[in-house]
This record gives structure tokens, C-alpha cells and sequence, in this order.
């Protein structure tokens, strides 16, 4: 039995378990990763002997040694399938990869952070396309960028780190395609002063590109990714203030790989499991868990942290753990021995959200999902036939799901269900409240079924007498 118990161990999570050990919380710290740091702060692979010592790798370093000389229980390369309520009020955990299968704690800290939103196009399941957080991921662990030549497209500050970081790393780049206009920048700029050394190096990304006579093509979208069994290139068209295509104005580019994104959304996942109440806000990135300033959910002992609670950034996520944290030390009766800066996270969020709007998607996307897309890929279902199933009358993700198995595959529906609901506001002109979420069912993650199956005798098996004639 822990005191508390932290799901994930990103800079949020991480700060958080932190410090409820330092407050005398017995803690346990668990991550699919093998080390502490997240998406942002993510740990070099061991395959890499030296690295350039920038400002994120030293502060996922420095998490690391914070961690290391703690009293909190890690549990690395540990994966949560999944959350359930006990009648005491305490929370079991059925994980894989730890020598317990049941975990459980008096308070729950949901840290999962982020994940992308990638809107599908024709083409875009071609091997050689990259989601821009995956392709960020390459870079932070392995030092590697995609080989042969480039295509970056997507919307956002990560559009432009991604392909100069292509560079830096010795690739290639044919273009950069942004959803957003140069107003689109000028707006949000305002919003971003809390944080000039972040707009100087956003900059400095522009410059490389221009530097090295990359075209950057302004309010262009995706329209199609071409290519047999590879990508060869793409199709890309203007897009108008909605983002939808602007008829008459397709042009190819050569590429053989493309990274492809709109941004990012809140892995709320575990707290829909969890039971939490959510809400839609779309200036904090989707779905969000529905919370105090703190990060108190609903349900009580169950706490949210970091970009899963909102799309605020890494600069507000170790603040945003120092909350949680002290929410449950002063639940728990304990008075903390730190306080947070609330200013300091004004400014974190402020710049956060000016970044995050950058890439709330417009309805015009929907348009460029064309009926033979692909929207499913796990169970290879195409619009056409969520299209059918609407106008037979779902309009919900749980009577599409039921319809056509769209969100049934390994994914869970968490790359697939973002387009469903754009398809079926365009249809239906639901909001998202509206139309809702799909009901959340275990497991949270690809299990095998030893991992979640009980070590059987069949000795001790109950077998029943022979029933009379």
C-alpha cells in the first residue's frame, strides 16, 4: 500500500512524486520508459556516448538526480492497464513489467502528458510518414533524423523545430508546410513575451531554415501524400482562414519522407478510466479533466498534472506537479514545506496557451479527409464508412465505434477518434460536448494475455460432481 502513486514521469509527475517523498508520503513513481523525463526532458539512448549539453538536457538531468537521490519507489518500464476504484476509497492499479500485478494507494496522481493529433489524408499510413512528435522523440533519444530528403507539415511551434533540428542532425529538408500565416504568428506573439528566450530560439529556428533556402509555404495544408509502397511526395494546396482547400491552387514536392502533425491533445486516457468528469476546452488542447487549481478531479484522491490537464507546456508542467503534490499533502493533513510561484506559472501558462492556439484545429480540416482516407488505420476503416454509419443515424463515438469497429484496434481509438469527431460535427453541427467520448474501457495500453491472466494449478480448480440423471 502507498501513500500516493504517480502515473507518469514527465517533468509534471516526476516533480510531484518528488515531492510527496520529501513531505514523508510513501510514493511510487510509474512510467512506461525506462527513465525518468518525458517527451520533453527524455533520456539520451545508452547507444549515445556524448550529446550536446543544451538546457533540456540539463534539466532532464538534473530531474533524474533529484529522483535518484529521493525516496520515491520508480518503477520504470512499467505499464498501467488499468485504474479501479476500491470501496474504501483507495485506487488499485493492474500494471505489467513490475514484479506486483496490483498496485494500490490512498491518493492517485495522473501525469500521462500529451499526445499528437495527426488528421488524416490520402497516403498519410505510406512508411516513410512520421508523426512531428515521434520524429521529436527520434531526435531527444537517438540523435537521429530521417534520412533522404524531408517534407515537415503541420501547425505550431514543433513544425519548426523539427525540421531545423532535421538539419542539425545531418538531414535533409524539401519544404516546410504550414497550416498557420504569418498572422497567425504575428497575433500570438504578444502572448509569448513572458518568455523572450523561447520566442529567440523559435526565431533562431525560422533562420536556420531560411539560412539554408528552405521554402516555407504559409497556410498550406496536406492535401495528399503520394507514393506506391513509400512516399514519393506530396500534394499540398492553400488552405483559407478556416483551414479548409482553396480550389485551383495544388502544387507536388518531392520527398521520400514526410513529418506530419496539427499539434497536440491530453492523454486523458487513464483519467476517463479513472472516472473522472471531463470537459472540452479547445484553447487547452481537447478534452481535458475537469479540475481545481491544484489539479483535484471529481473523484476524490485522484489528482491530474501536466499537459494532460491542459496543453500548457513544459514550462508550466514541473509547477503544475508541485500543486498536485500539495494538494495532496493538505488532504493527507500534511503541511507542505515549499510553495509554488504563482507568478512564475502565470507566465509559464500564459506563454503555453499562446503556443497551444496556434494549433486548435479549424473546421476546415475536415474537408481534406476524403472519402477513400483512411481515418481507422488499426481496424483499416475509410470515411466513406463512417460516413454511411452518421447518416444512418450514430452520431456519437460509441454508436460509430459499435458500427464499424473504429476505435476497437491496439490504439484504442486514440489516433482515429480526433478525425471521427471533426467528420461528425461537420455532419451533424453537434459541438464536441455534444457528441461526447467514447466510453473508456481497460486495457489502457496493447497487453498480452499472459501479462493479465493469474498463475493457474488446475489441481486446485473447484471441479463440480457428477450431476445426477
Amino acid at each position: 500500500m502507498f501513500d500516493a502513486i504517480v502515473i507518469g514521469a514527465g517533468p509534471a509527475g516526476a516533480n510531484a512524486a518528488i515531492i510527496l517523498s520529501e513531505n514523508g508520503l510513501k510514493t511510487a513513481l510509474i512510467d512506461e520508459q525506462r527513465d525518468a523525463g518525458g517527451q520533453v526532458w527524455r533520456v539520451k539512448s545508452k547507444s549515445i556516448l556524448k550529446a550536446p549539453i543544451t538546457e533540456a538536457v540539463e534539466q532532464g538531468d538534473a530531474l533524474r538526480d533529484r529522483l535518484k537521490s529521493s525516496n520515491v519507489t520508480a518503477k520504470f518500464n512499467c505499464r498501467v492497464w488499468h485504474i479501479e476504484r476500491q470501496e474504501n476509497g483507495h485506487w488499485q492499479l493492474s500494471v505489467v513489467g513490475d514484479s506486483e500485478k496490483k498496485l494500490t494507494t490512498k491518493a492517485l496522481i495522473i501525469a500521462t502528458g500529451a499526445q499528437e493529433r495527426v488528421i488524416p489524408v490520402p497516403g498519410w499510413t505510406l512508411p516513410g510518414v512520421f508523426g512531428l512528435a515521434g520524429a521529436t522523440a527520434l531526435f531527444k533519444e537517438h540523435m537521429m533524423a530521417p534520412m533522404r530528403r524531408t517534407i515537415v507539415a503541420g501547425n505550431g511551434p514543433l513544425l519548426f523545430y523539427v525540421a531545423s533540428e532535421t538539419l542539425r542532425l545531418g538531414g535533409r529538408v524539401s519544404a516546410v508546410i504550414s497550416l498557420n500565416s504569418r498572422m497567425d504568428w504575428l497575433k500570438s506573439l504578444p502572448a509569448m513575451l513572458s518568455n523572450p528566450a523561447l520566442i529567440g530560439q523559435g526565431l533562431k529556428w525560422i533562420f536556420t531554415l531560411y539560412k539554408n533556402r528552405i521554402p516555407i509555404y504559409w497556410q498550406h495544408a496536406i492535401k495528399a501524400v503520394e507514393g506506391e509502397n513509400t512516399v514519393d511526395g506530396v500534394t499540398i494546396c492553400k488552405v483559407d482562414q478556416d483551414w479548409a482547400p482553396v480550389a485551383g491552387t495544388d502544387q507536388y514536392i518531392h520527398g521520400e519522407n514526410l513529418c506530419y502533425g496539427q499539434g497536440l491533445m491530453p492523454a486523458v486516457e487513464a483519467t476517463r478510466l479513472a472516472g473522472a468528469d471531463h470537459h472540452y476546452d479547445e484553447k487547452l488542447g481537447g478534452w481535458v479533466p475537469t479540475i481545481d487549481q491544484w489539479g483535484r478531479t471529481s473523484m476524490s484522491g485522484l489528482y491530474a498534472c501536466g499537459d494532460n490537464a491542459g496543453i500548457y507546456g513544459a514550462l508550466a508542467a514541473p509547477i503544475r506537479g508541485s500543486l498536485a503534490a500539495e494538494a495532496v499533502c493538505e488532504d493527507a493533513g500534511i503541511n507542505l514545506k515549499k510553495r509554488v510561484d504563482s507568478k512564475k506559472l502565470k507566465a509559464a501558462k500564459n506563454f503555453g496557451l499562446a503556443a497551444t492556439a496556434l494549433t486548435i484545429p479549424r473546421s476546415g480540416l475536415e474537408a481534406l479527409i476524403t472519402d477513400e482516407t483512411e481515418v481507422c488505420r488499426c481496424e483499416g476503416i475509410i470515411r466513406q464508412e463512417i460516413d454511411f454509419e452518421i447518416k444512418t443515424g450514430a452520431q456519437s463515438p460509441n454508436a460509430i465505434k459499435s458500427g464499424t469497429r473504429c476505435g476497437m484496434g491496439p490504439c484504442g481509438g486514440r489516433y482515429c477518434m480526433e478525425a471521427i469527431a471533426l467528420i461528425t460535427q461537420h455532419r451533424t453541427r453537434k459541438t464536441r460536448e455534444e457528441i461526447g467520448l467514447p466510453t473508456a474501457r481497460p486495457p489502457l495500453r496493447p497487453v498480452t494475455i499472459d501479462d493479465i491472466s493469474d498463475d493457474l494449478d488446475y489441481d486446485d480448480l473447484p471441479i463440480p460432481g457428477v450431476s445426477p440423471l
